[in-house]
């Protein structure tokens, strides 16, 4: 299980660099929005990836890190979610702004002659 998630923050990571470093405004954002997954998988894979443990203290087991989910990287992860979905909406309402004022989606708003 770790090595498929190793291998999908990888992808994750390749993808998003690859499409941020192109031209295009929508590229860029939806670049930006696959590097900031990569960023909340690869923090939540640092608590430990453990199936059917809960992050909340129970008396009926014992409490050891065996039996329990680190609930700290939860936390993180699902409030840079709500910030990352913020900064997202933010983006693409400057990006649709200077594309209506300068009738391109470049990044340096240059002409539609560059890929």
């Amino acid at each position: 299980m770790s090595l498929l998630v190793a291998l999908g923050i990888g992808a994750l990571t390749g993808t998003g660099i690859w499409l941020m470093l192109r031209a295009r405004t929508f590229d860029l954002i939806l670049g930006l929005t696959l590097l900031s997954y990569a960023v909340n998988l690869f923090i939540f894979a640092m608590g430990r990836l453990k199936v059917a443990a809960p992050p909340i203290l129970d008396p009926s087991l014992p409490p050891t890190l065996e039996t329990y989910a680190d609930p700290l990287p939860q936390a993180l992860v699902l409030t840079a979610i709500v910030i990352g979905f913020a900064m997202t909406a933010l983006m693409l309402v400057i990006a649709l702004r200077t594309h209506l004022e300068t009738g391109s989606d470049h990044v340096d708003g240059g002409g539609s002659d560059r890929t």
